[in-house]
């Protein structure tokens, strides 16, 4: 197998498992052949919409693997799969289910397969905690790219320029995040204020220990066990990166179906593309070569935080989450040629005049 499609190999192969075990998951539930070949086109639909809602988390994945390494880097790539797949969208919502039902794991896997209806309605009913705390942690990964005040290279530069000036400021990012959970606090459906708030707090704190426990882990710079704590700090960011990212997307699915086991093999279809796209992304050298997909990707971070606390208060479609994350990485990309062909075009026009 050539070229980039090598890349996606065994996505493929999971792809074809995947969608054959939800046309037997189909059968069994339905009993018919039209009833699996409905499940197997939602494990599909979920399984795209997946891939297109973490474009921007394979971005930042990129990003931070570039600097990993080897042996970490593999051990995202294994590990961090089976993490993503079974553990964020299968074991994940059974313990969201089983802490509110207050319940044990068994019987809410009970409810999952027994009571699809039932183990939906308790599981959406912690959207606001889950987008509490989705949404502060990813408005803190956003923010602290922004505010970095050694950053040098600006898409949209007016902006750009006056959020690095504002990383001079020490937890400038926390404190806003912060000031925008209690904002959105006081607008959560009525009861829900304290369980906003509370989520809200731990999803800083989530990202606060993480980044100590990278800080406390650096080492002495250069040595090869610092490489290995680096790595290690890096594979825990990316972890509870993907959990953040996965809230939004596993609520999202029952949309489509109530079906646990359906919804875990199209998003873990999706999970696995979005990994391959990740290893592409670093062995490629994209990231180098489109100079603001980056800043593409974090600006869709922002935004997808943004929408997870507006979610709490209103209801907003998939669609806008996926549409609005899309637009930024389209943009990002489109910015990117442009600056490229002018670089190209000053290059030509300077070799010309010096011939």
């Amino acid at each position: 197998m050539s070229g980039r499609l090598r890349y996606f190999k065994g996505s493929l192969v999971v792809t074809a498992a995947g969608l054959a075990l939800a046309a037997l998951v189909g059968w069994y539930y339905e009993g018919s052949v039209a009833g699996a070949a409905s499940l197997v086109l939602i494990a599909a639909i979920l399984s795209v919409l997946e891939v297109s809602l973490s474009f921007d988390n394979a971005v930042v994945n990129a990003t931070v693997l570039a600097d990993m390494s080897p042996i970490w880097r593999h051990r995202f790539l294994t590990w961090g799969i089976a993490i993503a797949v079974f553990g964020m969208r299968l074991v994940f919502p059974l313990v969201v289910v089983s802490a509110v039902a207050r319940v044990g794991p068994w019987e809410a896997l009970r409810l999952a397969a027994a009571e699809p209806a039932e183990y939906a309605r308790l599981l959406t009913s912690a959207h606001v905690a889950l987008g509490a705390f989705g949404g502060a942690f990813l408005g803190v990964v956003c923010l602290k790219y922004f505010f970095d005040s050694e950053k040098e290279v600006h898409w949209l530069r007016a902006l750009e320029l006056q959020l690095t000036w504002m990383g001079r400021f020490e937890s400038a990012a926390l404190g806003l995040v912060l000031a925008s959970v209690y904002g959105f606090s006081r607008l959560a459906p009525q009861g829900e204020s304290e369980t906003f708030l509370i989520s809200g707090v731990f999803g800083l704190l989530a990202f606060i220990v993480v980044d100590a426990i990278g800080t406390a882990m650096g080492g002495v710079p250069g040595g090869r066990r610092a490489l290995q704590r680096a790595g290690a700090a890096s594979f825990l960011y990316l972890e509870v990166l993907d959990a953040s990212f996965s809230f939004d997307g596993v609520i999202g699915a029952f949309a489509l179906t109530d079906n646990l086991f359906v919804i875990a093999i199209g998003l873990g279809i999706g999970a696995m593309f979005v990994r391959s796209l990740t290893v592409m992304l670093v062995e490629e050298g994209t990231l180098t070569s489109f100079r603001y997909l980056e800043h593409g990707a974090f600006y869709a971070i922002g935004a997808l935080a943004f929408l997870m606390f507006l979610g709490t208060v209103v209801d907003v479609p998939e669609a806008v989450t996926g549409l609005v994350g899309a637009a930024f990485i389209g943009l990002s990309l489109w910015s990117s040629v442009r600056y490229e062909r002018a670089q190209r075009g000053a290059a030509g026009d300077g070799t010309a005049r010096g011939g």
